[in-house]
C-alpha cells in the first residue's frame, strides 16, 4: 500500500453532521481517498462491521481504509497511537500519531505519521502548543517518513500552507465531520492540495523532494448513502471522479 497523501479524513460519528454515512459518502464524492476509522468506543464486532462497509465503499474508488489501533479489523492498514505498541505490528500500511521530535525519532518500520497539532483544534481544545507551519516544516525536514499535518486544518489556505511546509497531506476531522456539505468542503480542500502540490512535484522531478499526487478532483456532487455508523449497512455508490493529470 502507498502511504496516504492529499486529504485524509478521520471519523467521529458523534459529531458527524447528519450521520457518519452521509459525511463519509460526501467526503469520498469530494475527492477523499483515505479514511481513518476511529470509533474506538464501539464493540469490536460493530466496529469490524463498520470497517467492512467503509472498506467496500473506498474499494469502489481505489481508496484505503486505515483502522486506528493495532487491530486492522480484517484489513491490513492501521494507525497507532504515539504510546505504542513498539515495535509496530507488521501490516501492509502502518501509521503512527506523533507530536514532537522525540516521537518521530522512535519510528522504525512505520510507513507514515501524523504530526499534531498544527493549529488549535476544536476536537481537542487546549491541546498543544500548536506547531504552526514553521514548526511543521522543521519536523518534516527531520522525519524519516512522510508526515500528514493534523489539528485545526479547516481551510484551503491551511492546506496550502501545510503542503508548502513539506507535508505529504493533511488529516482532517472536524472540518469534514461538521460540514453542512461534506462534498463541497472535501472538494475545496482536495483542490487546494492538488494546486499546492503541483510546484512541489515540479521540484521532485529535479530531485529535490517527492510528494504523491493521488488526490482526485470530483466532477459531480454526491448521491445519497445507505451506509450507517453501525445502525445499519449498505454501500453507497459515490459518483465518478477524474484523476488530476500528473
Amino acid at each position: 500500500m502507498t502511504p496516504p497523501s492529499g486529504v485524509v479524513v478521520l471519523t467521529d460519528r458523534l459529531v458527524a453532521r447528519g450521520g457518519l454515512d452521509r459525511v463519509v459518502a460526501g467526503a469520498i464524492a469530494g475527492g477523499v481517498r483515505c479514511v481513518v476509522l476511529r470509533e474506538k468506543d464501539l464493540p469490536r464486532a460493530e466496529r469490524a462491521a463498520l470497517a467492512a462497509d467503509l472498506r467496500a465503499i473506498l474499494a469502489d474508488v481505489g481508496g484505503t481504509l486505515v483502522v486506528a489501533g493495532p487491530d486492522p479489523l480484517g484489513g491490513d492498514a492501521v494507525h497507532l497511537p504515539a504510546a505504542g505498541p513498539y515495535p509496530p505490528p507488521a501490516h501492509a500500511l502502518v501509521g503512527r500519531s506523533c507530536h514532537d521530535q522525540p516521537e518521530l525519532d522512535r519510528l522504525t518500520t512505520e510507513h507514515y505519521a501524523t504530526i499534531s497539532p498544527v493549529w488549535p483544534t476544536k476536537t481537542k481544545p487546549g491541546y498543544g502548543p500548536p506547531l504552526g507551519p514553521d514548526g511543521l516544516r522543521k519536523l518534516v525536514e527531520t522525519s524519516p517518513v512522510p508526515l500528514l499535518a493534523l489539528g485545526g486544518v479547516e481551510t484551503p489556505e491551511q492546506v496550502t500552507a501545510c503542503v508548502k511546509a513539506g507535508a505529504a497531506g493533511v488529516a482532517v476531522l472536524g472540518a469534514i465531520m461538521r460540514a453542512k456539505d461534506p462534498t463541497e468542503t472535501a472538494t475545496s480542500l482536495t483542490s487546494a492540495y492538488v494546486e499546492a502540490v503541483t510546484p512541489v512535484l515540479t521540484q521532485s522531478r529535479r530531485g529535490v523532494t517527492q510528494v504523491s499526487t493521488s488526490g482526485l478532483r470530483p466532477t459531480v456532487p454526491t448521491q445519497g448513502s445507505s451506509l450507517t455508523a453501525r445502525s445499519g449497512h449498505g454501500r453507497p455508490q459515490p459518483p465518478t471522479a477524474t484523476r488530476e493529470k500528473q
